[in-house]
């Protein structure tokens, strides 16, 4: 085994219970919703245990929710005695990340998605943006119909470049649907609406971004133990004062997640391992390099799985 990345899930791999398994056979995992509970001031385990759902995937709720439970699998995987030579996040998992490098502590990081999520929710009034995901068409003939459609006074963008043939576009519900009719028309193979609450990655969210720099402020931020690939220009740093002011222009750029994969790979990455709920990262992952190795740690059982492939492979 030459280098691991581990990598982080981010929004909408929410579900119910989600690393409740975890909690309960270690201690470590057990004690990061504890801190949860605690910062936010709020019973953040009831709600992912309870939910109900939709109260679960409100971004100010899903947001610390999948940061906590990405913690925790980590906690208890890195009890093993495993380590990883990057990290990276989609999205709200470069928070978890961030965690995992020791540039920010967990109770920090949870009490700045919260916020984050309270922030993006405000932003755009509910119903007014929308995302939708395009495949089987290739990321210039994309941003050639977006910016065609923007010029026009409706707001598109790409918002995340996910894998070969998978990339998500953004903006107002008008811009959505003028966007999707030129893209079938230049031949998208599909382009599928997906259940979020608002147009995240687009310029829409930049009054997200201006009020989360005084967010920001109230917290420190370390040198990196190990480099961490941001979403926004895919440049390796374990430099705090370069994270900063990436994260608030994470908000409203595009997350290039495929280019991230890449730039890991050329980096010596032949190992990657997803930490957190569901296997999303592990799916494009497959779809972006077919030569790497991708595990997943999400529950107890793939936990100790994971962690002998990494030690066998030392």
């Amino acid at each position: 085994m030459n280098k691991v990345a581990f990598v982080f899930p981010g929004q909408g791999s929410q579900q119910i219970d989600m690393g409740q398994d975890v909690a309960a056979k270690y201690p470590e995992a057990k004690s990061i919703y504890n801190i949860a509970d605690q910062r936010l001031g709020f019973s953040l385990t009831q709600l992912i245990t309870e939910g109900p759902i939709e109260e679960l995937t409100k971004s100010e709720n899903a947001q610390p929710a999948l940061v906590s439970t990405s913690i925790a699998i980590l906690k208890a995987l890195e009890s093993y005695g495993v380590k990883a030579d990057y990290v990276a996040g989609h999205s709200l998992g470069e928070y978890s990340a961030l965690v995992a490098a020791g540039v920010l502590t967990f109770s920090d990081a949870v009490y700045l998605v919260h916020r984050r999520g309270e922030l993006m929710e405000e932003a755009v009034p509910n119903g007014t943006g929308e995302m939708a995901a395009v495949l089987g068409m290739e990321a210039d003939a994309i941003e050639a119909v977006t910016s065609e459609v923007s010029a026009g006074g409706d707001t598109v963008q790409i918002a995340n470049y996910n894998s070969p043939g998978q990339i998500v576009i953004s903006g107002t519900a008008s811009g959505i649907a003028k966007g999707t009719e030129k893209l079938k028309e230049k031949g998208a193979k599909r382009v599928i609406p997906l259940a979020v609450s608002g147009p995240f990655h687009s310029k829409l969210m930049k009054p997200a971004a201006e009020a989360f720099v005084s967010v920001l402020e109230e917290v420190t931020l370390k040198d990196g133990a190990v480099p961490i690939v941001s979403n926004v220009d895919v440049s390796f740093t374990t430099d705090p004062s370069n994270v900063r002011e990436k994260l608030i222009r994470q908000i409203y750029s595009p997350v290039k997640w495929e280019q991230t994969i890449t730039a890991l790979v050329d980096a010596g990455v032949d190992t990657f391992v997803e930490i957190g709920a569901g296997k999303v990262l592990s799916g494009l992952i497959k779809k972006i390099n077919r030569d790497v190795t991708i595990l997943s740690a999400n529950d107890v059982e793939s936990i100790k799985q994971v962690a002998e492939q990494l030690k066998e492979g030392k």
